[in-house]
């Protein structure tokens, strides 16, 4: 079976990465359509081909570039989908542009990775709807997206699919390097780790509120990189410390291993990469109750709070920090989830049944 993946902005290049070079170690040929990734490193294609058709993002002329060669570059991918059985989409760049140039005559899969546009731009809601009615299936990562997907979508429930986001296992199979130099902890001294892209509905704010309050010697890391203005969230406490960049994998390595526990405090989501990484490294979690964290915390893998509620993140921070014995079930429970139902060989195969279904 030929598989085109399909991710013009090239938003999820580790789960493009894992997902593909599953789908290849199950015989598919596969090949991946999508951007140059603008930061950071991803893993060379294993078992697949990685064909770079559409324009990276970044500066704000580059950003015009892309958008301008956005319909010619949908037009020339639709002719290389004729050599495909399956096309499947991650992501698309524009909803109401892109749904009279998807290709045709042969069946179209989505992953919803956002169920609705979080950036509420006038019309963009109705258009990622209309957009959903054109595929043959919508992949969900939880249950609570698939309902999602069918009561504010308006999906039909048969075309509705939930197939779990993989956990990041190449991540946790890297070998440690050191910290980022911001960072130099003493041996001992509890770490408390909140990773990833810095936006507005992860909730930063939420667990600086709640910092304060937890005490003792701990450390609180904040490591990524803002995608918007920070400076007001920064302050003198010495016990948090920033690295406000893209870090490598080797230092991501390093401080998925030294923190004692990753906090998720988000205000809205579906799934996330930085829960699939965590997972992978058995790190123990705690996160805010939305979208498909609270399946992950039914498998005894996440440790739930209230999205929003300060007091209740930072009591929870300091019984997590107290309780080692505690941490260490989520951390096994963690791992049992990377190694069996969220391996990227059971994603493969419930995708690629999809997949054999709709042929």
């Amino acid at each position: 079976m030929k598989v085109q993946i399909v991710d013009p902005p090239a938003y999820t290049p580790p789960y493009d990465h894992a997902l593909c070079a599953a789908l290849a170690d199950l015989g598919l040929d596969v090949e991946l359509i999508t951007s140059p990734f603008a930061y950071g490193s991803v893993p060379e294609p294993a078992g697949y081909v990685r064909r770079e058709l559409f324009r990276r993002s970044g500066s704000a002329t580059a950003r015009a570039l892309r958008l301008a060669e956005h319909v010619p570059a949908m037009l020339r991918y639709r002719r290389l989908a004729t050599a495909a059985d399956i096309v499947h989409f991650q992501w698309l760049t524009l909803p109401a542009v892109d749904r009279p140039l998807l290709p045709r005559g042969r069946p179209l899969v989505i992953t919803a990775h956002d169920i609705l546009p979080r950036e509420r731009i006038a019309g963009s809601h109705a258009a990622q709807r209309r957009l959903y009615q054109d595929f043959d299936a919508v992949i969900a990562h939880s249950q609570a997206g698939r309902q999602r997907l069918i009561d504010d979508a308006g999906l039909d429930p048969a075309k509705v699919h939930v197939i779990p986001h993989g956990a990041f296992s190449h991540l946790a199979a890297i070998s440690p390097g050191s910290l980022p130099a911001e960072l130099d902890a003493a041996a001992g001294r509890p770490v408390v780790l909140y990773f990833g892209l810095i936006r507005p509905y992860k909730g930063l704010d939420v667990l600086l509120e709640a910092w304060p309050g937890v005490g003792g010697d701990a450390e609180l890391w904040i490591v990524g990189r803002p995608r918007f203005e920070i400076n007001n969230l920064r302050s003198d406490d010495p016990t948090v410390r920033w690295v406000p960049r893209f870090v490598s994998d080797e230092e991501l390595a390093a401080c998925f291993r030294r923190a004692d526990l990753v906090v998720l405090p988000y205000r809205e989501i579906e799934q996330s990469g930085v829960l699939a990484t965590a997972l992978a490294f058995g790190s123990p979690v705690l996160a805010s109750d939305v979208g498909g964290f609270g399946e992950i915390a039914q498998a005894g893998a996440a440790r739930l709070v209230p999205p929003g509620d300060a007091t209740a993140l930072r009591e929870a921070i300091i019984e997590l920090l107290a309780d080692k014995p505690a941490r260490r079930s989520l951390s096994d429970a963690a791992l049992a989830l990377a190694a069996g139902p969220l391996s990227w060989k059971s994603v493969a195969e419930q995708t690629s049944a999809l997949y054999t279904s709709l042929r």
